[in-house]
């Protein structure tokens, strides 16, 4: 409370007093002034504006009269914790009174007129008129379609919502001693510093000799950059490589956020087709500049490329010139067999761009992830993250780097393995009894099932009135970029949702999808 800045305009037609109760009547509407905290003493407020102790005396007298404040004898002045929110606007409206005690020295002119003219809630610009921001803005990101859950989902019975951690299963004693570990003085000292855009090494060696081999990658620290999860790291590479001269091919249906985050950079997007065995190698790849995959579990289908497609790609890629972006999320999450190789691992000819995350086996809101790609990349992309936000938080790149270290990383992803195994065995024997009417696609891993409905389906339909049944599915015409979708598909997550509810959630999503279709 303490801190607040109550700007007035000494050059202002409109009186200092007025100005000031309406930026008080502004700060207790907004939540900046509430009852607990004191307002500044009238002489350290008047002090603060360069105004008269009067003046700001004056003010507060009237927002008690009004009932907004309270005095309180030898205290101050107090937020009334009884005023009604609804009766603010009226109580901030100056009258001709409030205009006419202005004080001895504030400045003069202002009239009822003026006052009474300008709303209490308005931003206006130099000519008093509210600026149009939205004609302003050089992109629109609201404007993009983006996936959507309840801010609840976790009090719904059935969530079947995707990408979210259940806590059940996180850790906690293991992260707390890794916290800790990070919190020592000896630790401090080498985190709390400017690192001017570098990554903490400890982590960097973990990535590269614990996390990267598992996927069959070797790369130098030169070559890896931590990043703010997966996204960000899209966001660097779109930002570098990516403008109105260039086409980027992503896959179809695809992930939504790299979508919108290539769009933002103005590139071309072409759609490529997926199949049973993911994205399609065809001609259409030497159309592009860039082609963004998920490969090891496709988002959102989930299907796995096999090796003889991924070298199939490789080889289309270095023939034609393309760069490709290889999203590795959730891949050592395999139920069948040993995951495949990545795609970075057997490319010869750097133009691999890979990314990962430790989103999906740790928390979404860890927000850690990392950027291996050639050094020259890696360079530039390092510089534009520090302009952008220096580098992640140092202290919890230390935590991660301690989690991986000391082991706990490796019995993390054993326990998910089996867990999530489980779940994927449930689901699947319950979606095959409860749902013989939908195509699901074949899954060797990953934490979500993609299901394809009956033709007349509308999976936007069903999900709002699931969500009313307490149970939430992801409906899939926002995964397509063409204009006008498949409404009848949808995913199904499993990666928050207790095993003992996924057979249930099945039969009530059946009970419905009997009644929408």
């Amino acid at each position: 409370m303490r801190d607040l800045i109550f700007p007035v305009q000494h050059d202002s037609e409109t009186g200092l007093q007025v100005q000031l109760r309406r930026q008080l009547v502004e700060a207790i509407v907004d939540g900046r002034l509430t009852a607990e905290d004191p307002l500044p003493s009238c002489r350290r407020m008047a002090q603060s504006l360069g105004v008269s102790r009067n003046t700001v005396v004056l003010a507060y007298q009237a927002l008690t009269d009004e009932g907004l404040l309270i005095s309180r004898e030898r205290v101050g002045y107090f937020v009334n914790p009884d005023a009604v929110a609804a009766d603010v606007d009226r109580q901030a409206a100056p009258d001709s009174d409030a205009v006419s005690d202005a004080s001895p020295g504030d400045t003069p002119g202002a009239s009822a007129g003026a006052s009474a003219g300008a709303s209490a809630g308005a931003s206006p610009g130099a000519s008093g008129a509210p600026i149009d921001w939205w004609r302003h803005f050089k992109i629109h990101p609201s404007e993009q379609s983006h996936i959507t859950k309840p801010k609840t989902w976790r009090h719904y019975p059935f969530p079947f919502i995707y990408g979210q951690a259940d806590p059940e299963l996180f850790p906690v004693a293991a992260w707390r001693l890794c916290s800790r570990q990070a919190l020592a003085l000896q630790a401090i000292a080498s985190w709390s510093e400017d690192s001017f855009g570098e990554d903490d090494p400890l982590l960097i060696e973990e990535v590269r000799t614990r996390v990267l081999p598992r996927r069959g990658i070797k790369a130098a620290p030169s070559q890896i950059l931590i990043t703010l999860g997966a996204q960000n790291a899209l966001s660097l590479v779109a930002q570098l490589l990516a403008d109105s001269s260039t086409t980027i091919g992503i896959e179809e249906p695809g992930y939504v956020d790299a979508r919108n985050i290539f769009a933002l950079s103005g590139a071309r997007l072409l759609p490529l087709p997926v199949d049973a065995e993911g994205l399609v190698v065809d001609k259409q790849i030497e159309r592009c500049d860039c082609v963004y995959v998920t490969p090891s579990h496709q988002s959102p289908t989930t299907v796995t490329m096999p090796l003889a497609r991924r070298h199939e790609l490789l080889r289309a890629a270095d023939r034609h010139g393309v760069f490709v972006i290889e999203d590795d999320y959730e891949a050592e999450i395999n139920y069948v067999s040993h995951p495949t190789p990545a795609l970075k691992s057997i490319d010869r000819g750097k133009r691999i761009i890979y990314v990962g995350s430790f989103s999906k086996y740790l928390a979404p809101g860890l927000r850690i992830g990392y950027l291996v790609a050639a050094e020259p990349l890696i360079h530039e992309a390092r510089q534009l993250r520090r302009l952008i936000l220096r580098q992640p938080p140092t202290n919890n790149q230390r935590t991660v780097a301690l989690f991986i270290a000391n082991g706990y990383y490796d019995s993390l992803v054993s326990r998910l393995q089996r867990a999530y195994r489980s779940r994927w065995l449930i689901m699947g024997a319950a979606l095959a009894d409860l749902l013989p009417d939908c195509r699901v696609r074949p899954s060797a891993g990953g934490t979500s099932f993609w299901i394809e409905g009956p033709e007349q389906l509308d999976a936007d339909v069903l999900a709002r009135s699931a969500l009313g049944r307490g149970l939430v599915i992801e409906p899939g015409s926002i995964h397509f970029q063409a204009a006008k979708p498949p409404r009848n598909c949808f995913r199904l997550g499993f990666s928050s949702i207790a095993e003992g509810k996924i057979r249930p959630g099945i039969q009530l999503l059946a009970e419905l999808m009997q009644e929408s279709v």
